[in-house]
This record gives C-alpha cells, sequence and structure tokens, in this order.
C-alpha cells in the first residue's frame, strides 16, 4: 500500500463529540517525528483511544480476546493506510479493489504504506496451492519452458504448458485436477435380501424423492417387493447405474390422510444420483453421504499428475515438473542444487544454461525463506484449502520477505497460530528481518515468546467488548532491540508489571494459575487405530484412552490433524453410521458454515474398542455462518425460546401471532425494506459501497407492528441488542425462567464470551470465538451415552486467560464421562491433559510417526520427539 492521500477528515462519530470530550488533541507530527500517532480512535470498542508507537520496531498489541487489539491495529491503523492508498487510485480502478470505509478515527500521523497479513481458514480454490501462493510454481514452470530437456525434436514451449491451470497444460482426461471418482456398484445396495421398498438402495436420497424413485421402477415394470438379489443381473446393473432419465407417469397409493395425485417423475439411478449430489450440492450432509459411496483413483492418462502428456516428457534434472511439485520445498531445494550440475543442463545451449542459472538462483532464494519460516515440509502443489490459517498467514509473509520493500508497515493477525514452540523461533527471525530491513511490524498476539521478543507493547483491555478498548500499556517492551529496551533490557517492560487490571501481565510475570488437575485420570478403555497410512502417517497405531483429556503435539507438519481431524473422526463416524453431527438450526437461516473438502474420502482403518463411543463432535474454527443472518442467537438455539416467549405474551396472542412472527428471516416479522438486514447498502461508482441504518426500521430488522410486542419492556430488537452478560440479568429476572436460555447464557460467559451481543452477526466473529461458541451449543444439549469431542487447536487466537476458561470446560466433559483429543501446541494446556501423543520427529517425509506418548510428566522427562524439552518447564 502506498501513502499517498491527504489526513483523514474527522469522521461524523468524531465531529458530534466536543474537544472536551473527544479527549486531548493530538500535537502535530514534526518531519523527524518516528511514531505513529493516533488521536481519538473510536472504532467498535475503542475508547477514544490516543496512541503513539514506533516506526521501524517490532509492535505487540496484546490483551483478552475482545478487547480492541485487531479493532486498533487493523480495523483502525491499516484500514486508514488503505483509505489513503485507494485515494491515489484511478477512479476507475478503485471499482475493482474491496475497500473497506474509513475508520472512526480523529486522525493519525506517521503512517507508512500498510500490507495486511490476516488468517485465513479454510475455503478457496481446489487449484490453489503453496506454489501459487507463494510464486515459486510461476519460476519453476519457467524453468521447465526454458531450460527443461525437450524430447528429441520438440519445440520450446511457453510455461503455461506445465501449468494444470490452464487449457493447454491441463491432462484432457481430468482437466488438471488429477484424480477422477467412481462409484462402485456393490456399494450402492446396502442389504440385498431386502427388496427395493424395504430399502435395499442404500445411495438414494431419504423421504419423498427416495420413495419418488422407487414408485418410477414400480411404473417401469421392476418388482419392488422383490428381494434384491432375486432380480435379473442385468435389471440390477441397469437400475444401479444407467444414465438414462426415463419420464413416467407415477401413479401413488393413495393414502389415507391425504390426497394423492398422478404426476410426472424422472429417475435418476443410484449412481448419477452420487455423483450429482456429490458434485452440486451444498449441503455438508449430503455431500458426505454420496462421497460414502465413492471411490478416489488417480486419472488413467495422467496418473495423479495433472499435466499433458508433452508437458510431463520435459525434465530437469531428470525429473518432470509434477514429480518437482509434489517435493517437499527442503527436498526440491536439493533437486535444484544436481540441477546446476546436471548433464542434461550442461548439455544445453549457453543462453539456455544462462536462463538456468538465474531462474534457479531465483527459486532457491524463494525456498530459503519458506524453510526459514518453517515450512520446508511443504509441497508446492500442496492445496491452500489443507492449510491451517498460521501455515497460510506464513505463506505470505515469505512472499513479503522476498520483495525487498522498505519503509512497509506490516501488520499480522497472531502469525504463530498453529507453530509448535521449537518452530517459533523461525518467525521471530523472520520479524527480526522485516525489521532489519526497515520495515515496522505490527504483531496482533497471544504467544508469550513472540510478546517477549517484540520491542514495544501495546497492552489493550482490561476485559472485552464494553469492559475494554482501552490502552491499558504502550511502551517499551525489554524486547532485544536496544534502542527502545533500555529501560528494562532483557525482560518485558515493569511498567505492565505494575498494571493489576492486565490480563496480559499476571501471564508474562509468572502469576498464571496453575491449571494442572490434582491428579491424572486412568483410562476407561482404549480406542485403537491400526496400521493409519495417509499423508505422511505410513502404517501408524495410535492408542486413545477413553475418559480422558489427550493432547496430541508435533511440530506443524508432523501429521496430528491427519491422525486426530480426518483418521480418527473418519473412523468413529463411519461406525457411529453418521456422517457427524449437524448443526441444529431453525428461524428459517440457512447453515452456510458446513463444508466439506474432497479430503474426506478416507481409508478407514482396522480399529478396536470403537463401541464405546456413542457420539462424536467435531469442533473446529471454520466460520458458524458466512452471512450476517448467521448469529450467536440463532446458531447456539437459545433464539428459538426467546421467539416462543414473544409469542406467548397477551398482545402476541391477541393478534395470532406465532413464534416464526420474530424472525428477522421470514416475510411476516421483519422490515419489508431492508428485508431484516437491519441496514442498507449504498452503492457508489467510485468509493467504497456504504452501509447505514436501514431508514425504515433503524437499523432494528423489524416491522413496527412486530416491536410492539414487548417482554418486561423490551421489544424483541432491544433482546437481541444485549450483551451475553446484560441478557443473564434480563433473563434471570423474568418471573416465568427459561432454563435453556439461562443455561447457554451462563456456558457462553463462563468460556468467556460475555461481550458478545446475541444479534452479533457470525461474519464479525474470529475464529476463536466461532469455535467456543459451536462448543458451547454442544455443551448445553443434555446427551445420552459417552461422546467423543475432538478439537483442532482450540487455544488458537485465545489470550492465556480466555485459554484458561477453555480448558476449564474441556475438563468437565471429560469429568462427566465423555473423551476430549485437542490437536494442541500451547504447552499450559498439554501439561493439563492426562495423556500425550507426541508426533514427529520433524515435519513432512521427516514426520508421521508417534515418537512419545505417555502422561504429561513422563513424555517430559524423556528425549525422544521436539515437545519434550520444551514441556519440562510446565509439568515440573
Amino acid at each position: 500500500m502506498v501513502d499517498k492521500g491527504p489526513e483523514l477528515r474527522r469522521s461524523s462519530a468524531a465531529q458530534a463529540l466536543p474537544p472536551s470530550e473527544a479527549g486531548p488533541q493530538a500535537p502535530p507530527a514534526s518531519a523527524h517525528d518516528p511514531m505513529i500517532r493516533v488521536h481519538d480512535a473510536t472504532e467498535h470498542n475503542l475508547r477514544h483511544v490516543d496512541l503513539a508507537v514506533p516506526r521501524d520496531r517490532v509492535v505487540a498489541f496484546t490483551g483478552v480476546s475482545g478487547s480492541g487489539k485487531s479493532s486498533l491495529a487493523f480495523a483502525t491503523i491499516y484500514a486508514e493506510a488503505q483509505r489513503r492508498y485507494l485515494e491515489s487510485v484511478a477512479p476507475y480502478a478503485r471499482r475493482l479493489i474491496d475497500q473497506a470505509g474509513a475508520p472512526r478515527v480523529d486522525s493519525i500521523t506517521g503512517l507508512p504504506p500498510a500490507v495486511a497479513l490476516r488468517q485465513h481458514h479454510g475455503g478457496g480454490s481446489a487449484r490453489s496451492s503453496v506454489g501459487t501462493v507463494s510464486r515459486v510454481s510461476n519460476v519453476l514452470r519457467m524453468l521447465y519452458s526454458r531450460a527443461g530437456t525437450y524430447p528429441d525434436g520438440a519445440e520450446t514451449v511457453d510455461s503455461d504448458w506445465f501449468s494444470p491451470n490452464t487449457a493447454v497444460g491441463a491432462c484432457p482426461t481430468c482437466h488438471g485436477l488429477g484424480r477422477r471418482y467412481t462409484v462402485a456398484e456393490d456399494r450402492l445396495v446396502g442389504d440385498d435380501h431386502l427388496s427395493i421398498r424395504e430399502g435395499a438402495v442404500a445411495a438414494w436420497p431419504g423421504a419423498w424423492q427416495g420413495k419418488n424413485y422407487r414408485d418410477i421402477l414400480g411404473e417401469l415394470g421392476i418388482d419392488v417387493d422383490a428381494p434384491f438379489h432375486t432380480l435379473p443381473a442385468e435389471r440390477r446393473h441397469w437400475l444401479l447405474t444407467t444414465e438414462e432419465q426415463p419420464v413416467v407417469t407415477v401413479h401413488p397409493v393413495r393414502e389415507a390422510h391425504r390426497i394423492t395425485r398422478p404426476y410426472q417423475g424422472t429417475y435418476m439411478s443410484p449412481r448419477s444420483w452420487v455423483l450429482h449430489t456429490y458434485a452440486t450440492t451444498k449441503s455438508a450432509s449430503l455431500r458426505a453421504k454420496a462421497a460414502s459411496f465413492l471411490s478416489e483413483e488417480p486419472c488413467p492418462t495422467c496418473q495423479g499428475r495433472r499435466l499433458n502428456p508433452f508437458a510431463l516428457s520435459v525434465t530437469v534434472a531428470g525429473v518432470d515438473i509434477s514429480r518437482a511439485a509434489a517435493l517437499p520445498l527442503v527436498d526440491l531445494a536439493d533437486l535444484l542444487r544436481r540441477a546446476r550440475v546436471h548433464p542434461d543442463t550442461a548439455a544445453l545451449s549457453p543462453a539456455r544454461q544462462q536462463a538456468a542459472e538465474a531462474l534457479i538462483g531465483n527459486l532457491e532464494e524463494h525456498l530459503r525463506t519458506l524453510t526459514e519460516l518453517g515450512l520446508g515440509y511443504l509441497s508446492t502443489d500442496r492445496a491452500t484449502t489443507t492449510l491451517s490459517g498460521g501455515e497460510f498467514q506464513r505463506l505470505h509473509l515469505a512472499t513479503q520477505l522476498g520483495s525487498g520493500l522498505f519503509g512497509v508497515l506490516y501488520v499480522l493477525d497472531e502469525p504463530s497460530a498453529g507453530l509448535h514452540p521449537a518452530d517459533t523461533e523461525l518467525l521471530l527471525n523472520a520479524l527480526r528481518r522485516l525489521r532489519a530491513a526497515g520495515n515496522s511490524v505490527f504483531v496482533v498476539e497471544h504467544n508469550p515468546e513472540v510478546i517477549a521478543d517484540a520491542d514495544w507493547l501495546v497492552d489493550l483491555g482490561p476485559g472485552a467488548g464494553r469492559h475494554g478498548g482501552r490502552v491499558l500499556y504502550s511502551g517499551p517492551s525489554g524486547g532485544p532491540s536496544g534502542g527502545l529496551s533500555s529501560g528494562h533490557p532483557g525482560g518485558p517492560a515493569q511498567g505492565l508489571a505494575e498494571i493489576a487490571e492486565s490480563a496480559t501481565a499476571r501471564y508474562l510475570f509468572g502469576r498464571a494459575p496453575d491449571v494442572r488437575p490434582e491428579t491424572v485420570r486412568e483410562a476407561a478403555s482404549w480406542l485403537t487405530l491400526y496400521e493409519v497410512t495417509r499423508h505422511n502417517l505410513d502404517r501408524v497405531t495410535a492408542r486413545f484412552p477413553l475418559g480422558t483429556l489427550t493432547a496430541v503435539t508435533g511440530v506443524s507438519g508432523s501429521g496430528k490433524s491427519t491422525l486426530v481431524g480426518q483418521v480418527l473422526a473418519a473412523t468413529v463416524r463411519e461406525h457411529l453410521g453418521t456422517s457427524g453431527e449437524a448443526d441444529e438450526r431453525t428461524d428459517g437461516a440457512e447453515d452456510e458454515s458446513a463444508t466439506l473438502d474432497d479430503d474426506r474420502i478416507i481409508a478407514i482403518p482396522k480399529a478396536d474398542g470403537l463401541d464405546a463411543v456413542h457420539r462424536l463432535v467435531q469442533v473446529d474454527q471454520k466460520p458458524i455462518g458466512r452471512t450476517p443472518r448467521s448469529n450467536l442467537a440463532t446458531y447456539t438455539g437459545l433464539f428459538d425460546a426467546v421467539r416462543k416467549l414473544f409469542a406467548a405474551q397477551p398482545l402476541a396472542k391477541e393478534r395470532r401471532y406465532t413464534a416464526s412472527r420474530f424472525s428477522f428471516n421470514l416475510p411476516d416479522g421483519r422490515c419489508p425494506n431492508c428485508q431484516g438486514e437491519g441496514e442498507v447498502s449504498v452503492e457508489l461508482l467510485f468509493l467504497p459501497t456504504e452501509s447505514a441504518p436501514c431508514p425504515v426500521c433503524s437499523g432494528a430488522r423489524y416491522n413496527p407492528e412486530t416491536l410492539e410486542v414487548l417482554v418486561e419492556g423490551k421489544s424483541i430488537a432491544d433482546v437481541l441488542a444485549l450483551s451475553v452478560e446484560d441478557a443473564i440479568v434480563f433473563f434471570g429476572g423474568l418471573t416465568s425462567g427459561l432454563p435453556v436460555v439461562e443455561r447457554i447464557l451462563r456456558l457462553l460467559d463462563d468460556i468467556g464470551l460475555g461481550y458478545l451481543t446475541l444479534g452479533q452477526s457470525a461474519t464479525t466473529l474470529s475464529g476463536g470465538e466461532a469455535q467456543r461458541i459451536k462448543l458451547v451449543s454442544e455443551l448445553h444439549r443434555a446427551r445420552r451415552g459417552h461422546t467423543l469431542y475432538l478439537l483442532d487447536e482450540p487455544t488458537s487466537g485465545l489470550h492465556p486467560a480466555d485459554a484458561d476458561l477453555l480448558l476449564a470446560r474441556l475438563q468437565e466433559l471429560v469429568d462427566q464421562g465423555n473423551t476430549v483429543v485437542v490437536v494442541e501446541h500451547d504447552l499450559r494446556v498439554v501439561a493439563a491433559a492426562d495423556w500425550l501423543i507426541d508426533l514427529g520427529p520433524g515435519a513432512g517425509t521427516a514426520g508421521g510417526r508417534i515418537v512419545a506418548e505417555g502422561t504429561p510428566a513422563e513424555v517430559s522427562g524423556g528425549d525422544a520427539g521436539r515437545t519434550a524439552r520444551f514441556l519440562a518447564r510446565y509439568v515440573s
């Protein structure tokens, strides 16, 4: 981003404040002022923040979740830098850029051009890869085009021929995907001793559509009451696999409770239904059902290599580009070193040798940076949809390190997320390199190591939401940069230590509570997976103690998520005969949070101990919804009870309002002008799209008649605007209590989310907030039987104080007789587990093995793996 615009004009919110209420005026910045100065920032929950932080340093923004860190670093400082840059862009070009509105701040001085590197969770195209994001693929394709060894008589082709994402480069059979899905005929039938009417065909939808296909077969003359295996083989094959779609008149059997009429029905074979559903459905549960009948196999033409035959015939050092792209980055670097002296390279013309030398040098620089950030285990063809948020952000960070920019402000969103402590030093080196190159680095962080290594700290709080938004401390951290840490060199700033209300200070200065249980739980029984083979796991046998809290650790890329999130989850899911727990939704809101990757087709290993598990719950950090219509109240289910409460009021009964009247997603009760959105968007030709409260409902989302129904003086819109903390007081004061609502609210508050409002849009929630909301939506339901909870880095994005709250809830789940398995890097959480499985020793091909297992004390006392030495200080 390039800062070429004028200073921000005072926002309308700031204009409304007299000087006495807007805080002290910032002094004018001199040309030599080394500070970025923020005056009167009121974005989100910031309370008229004034701040001065140094340029050309690493600055850590800390505080509990919801304290205002991201509001200050991203929504104010970075947003203003972006706004100024866009003022220098031609108006026509601005329409092509995703623009944010001006932040709510009076002024910012000393602001350099800025680049934001945010967390990224899931989504994206299956064709987006590590190579495309890091730009390694571009240079690698150029190397094969300009310096590859071609078959005799072949002409040199351009780099597009070596990309599976172009028409000339892609394999003509699989269109560059490298795989195809087939449906095995014998898997389409569940029990061939049953008749079609009794449900012999397993690969059909349920309810009316399945009955429709059965009735069509009856009209076609097929005996739907005979045992399936007694039907002629040719007829069985046709009805299971035909691509024909005959249309017949169906005469349904008359049902006593309703009138049935003939209709035109179109037949779709189970095979066609599976392929069509898998390719087109938006429903995660339907796609998972279709996936259960599919087998994945390499494309028969390219053997999974994605490219056309000619591109695969070109080599560098005897290796074609598909095999080079499949190598871990550290191994790709070895290949390039061999290519410099390989006979094939020596045989090239001088001009092509020169090109090879330049391109190999460029690639080696890219790969060195990626490896230094701990990403050497990734391959260039690894899909970005399989990366964690931390991996994705570090991938972009590597690109910035190689850009050579000077005088830029980099704003990073918890770059240590997903990093094993052994890899954190690699990240710190990268941040130092950015600083040494003459840049400023702002990190929103919770990791104590990253915070302690920073030059300057900005601690916000003391609490979250309306209890936060203040700068508790801004000053030198005592980090390694001498110029600003002279006050307290060698450790965090003592000024922060003296602030009693700072949650961060408690964890930086040794005052953190001990969260380990008094006694280690013994396993009630064991769940064992035998010879797991997937990704870098090679015939791994893993034992999980049931009735305990188990932590799975290891460096990034060691195989943790593959073992737990994929293989263990798929094995238990298949045993239970379900595609997993579907989110319970009402209120007419479509659930957009469920997604399903092609990677879900998993070979199920042999396993023991599954009968002890009665239910599976997987909790991740994917968004709980992608539209403003999905919110905290609808997701947790408390809104159902709230709407019933309003429908039970005398005025509602008099007007015959049902609970659906109080949904902003349905026509009866919502505002007709904004369709229940609460705001309207104004499309401006050359400026960002502006959103403003709906002029009809003033942001309330409902029509006036609906808002006339009150409970203790509050309308349904008033209730949605309450914070969780305020809602506890409100519902606790009702004469007729709502136990379910009160229980959900207490759980939300106990897990550290008391600052969120009931109607807070899902699109505004962080990954950590989304994960905790998902957990609460499970905790409040009364369940029977043993539940296995699988969580993937549940403390990612959480302040240590919030992580302690989450850990307490997980321990309660185990105390109730359930099993919790967490993939985790936070060693305070790992030390509080009953059992530890450590994978490694390294990443990628250097990992994929269980190097240690036992209690945390047992593992920390050994010397196997890279976790033990870091864990020792937490279990002593």
